[in-house]
């Protein structure tokens, strides 16, 4: 018996302390005002789109802003929730961003059925690609550094919702600095790219998350 109390004694005193991981909720505004700030910088070093202003009094403009911003809000969150095994019992939020793309692809809709006459596309295409990729970058090392402390379970799906997170950061960056009404431009350069990205950050949740 004083064998097994010494025992006891020796593995209490030797245990690591266990830090409590935080509120998925918690973590998700971590990230949000994290690429808030980060998204500030990036418009104050390259400007802010000289039409802004009229721009804001355009209907279909101000509402695929607004959709991108909550695709990025519902994403974050969804991210943290997918980082745990249970989703901490909050399925149908974790899944809120899929009905968020519906409502975006029917505002692009709308506001492509709206440009009559369509305006002219710029001189250059892949290029926002590139934009909104690299913008991207730093957001989604910070997301999938963050869900990597964790143990998702649904590391694909958590993986391409990180990094449809951080494009939509690169998104709603490029629209707001970027001197562009071409509608279809935006579509096939900005939007379309994303599903491909989508479910790269699906391999990547499998290479990074996986456990």
């Amino acid at each position: 018996m004083t064998n097994i109390d010494e025992l006891v004694e020796t593995l209490v005193r030797d245990a690591a302390v266990v830090k409590p991981a935080p509120h998925p909720f918690m973590m998700s505004v971590k990230w949000m005002g994290g690429a808030a700030l980060y998204l500030a910088l990036t418009l104050i070093v390259t400007g802010l789109r000289p039409d802004l202003m009229s721009k804001l009094h355009e209907p279909w403009f101000v509402a695929e802003i607004s959709a991108l911003a909550a695709i990025f809000i519902a994403t974050s969150v969804s991210a943290a929730l997918l980082s745990f095994p249970d989703l901490h019992q909050k399925r149908w939020v974790a899944y809120a961003p899929a009905f968020l793309f519906a409502l975006f692809l029917v505002i692009i809709f709308m506001s492509w059925s709206a440009d009559h006459p369509p305006a002219p596309p710029p001189v250059h295409t892949y290029e926002c690609t590139t934009c909104i990729v690299l913008a991207a970058l730093l957001p989604a090392a910070w997301i999938f550094y963050g869900m990597r402390n964790h143990a998702s379970t649904h590391y694909r799906l958590a993986g391409g919702i990180a990094l449809l997170s951080a494009l939509s950061i690169g998104a709603l960056w490029l629209r707001l600095h970027e001197l562009n009404n071409s509608i279809a431009h935006v579509i096939e350069w900005h939007y379309l790219p994303m599903i491909g990205f989508g479910i790269l950050g699906m391999w990547l949740g499998k290479v990074i998350l996986k456990w």
